[in-house]
């Protein structure tokens, strides 16, 4: 029998108190208390330290949606087929997530913390197509201001995040389970109608 990664009852731990608290107020000695674990310097032990937690937890999130993307992206031939592949992985992995979940909660905690900025934008060499979809959504609206366009992209990152950390909120409050596929559909036509509005004025957000 294989032996249990003793990593992943402190990762689970720490997206928990992470998604309910916020990063920057729960000690690593929390974590590893609330995985059962005795030793309180084992976030030190496993990842290194308080950054190398976070970003297992991040590459945990990217290794779960990557090859979705991948294969949605393959075959995308629009606009909405590359929002799509951005964001149906995304909320499919949600759905894959034992309830109930902490794991968009955790996202947006990390979107949101100054000092997980960088590791949110990191990544991007083991794990590129979320990138690439960007880009080549950002090449299908050249007509667009750029300025314009980077704004609704960063707008974008926040509606999708916040989105997807109320509704986990809020399933976990009503306890019936989330309705990630039709939350998904509805994502991707509200981000492909923000992506292609009419400009009336140029705004950099």
């Amino acid at each position: 029998m294989p032996r249990p990664d003793a990593r992943v009852p402190l990762l689970d731990a720490a997206e928990r108190l992470f998604a309910e608290r916020g990063i920057a107020t729960v000690s690593d000695r929390q974590v590893a208390e609330a995985a059962g674990n005795s030793n309180h310097s084992a976030v030190r032990y496993y990842f290194g330290g308080r950054t190398g937690l976070v970003e297992a937890l991040l590459e945990r999130h990217r290794a779960a949606v990557e090859p979705a993307q991948q294969q949605m992206f393959a075959e995308s031939d629009s606009l909405l087929g590359d929002v799509r592949a951005l964001v149906i992985p995304l909320t499919d992995s949600f759905a894959e997530l034992p309830t109930p979940s902490w794991r968009a909660r955790f996202l947006r905690q990390a979107l949101s913390d100054p000092t997980t900025t960088d590791l949110m934008r990191a990544g991007t060499g083991r794990f590129p197509t979320s990138g690439r979809i960007v880009v080549s959504a950002a090449e299908r609206l050249a007509h667009l201001d750029r300025g314009v366009v980077e704004g609704r992209a960063r707008l974008t990152v926040h509606l999708i995040t916040t989105a997807c950390a109320e509704i986990e909120e809020r399933a976990q409050v009503s306890g019936e389970p989330p309705r990630w596929r039709d939350a998904g559909t509805f994502l991707c036509d509200a981000v492909g109608g923000l992506l292609q509005a009419p400009v009336t004025a140029a705004f950099h957000v």
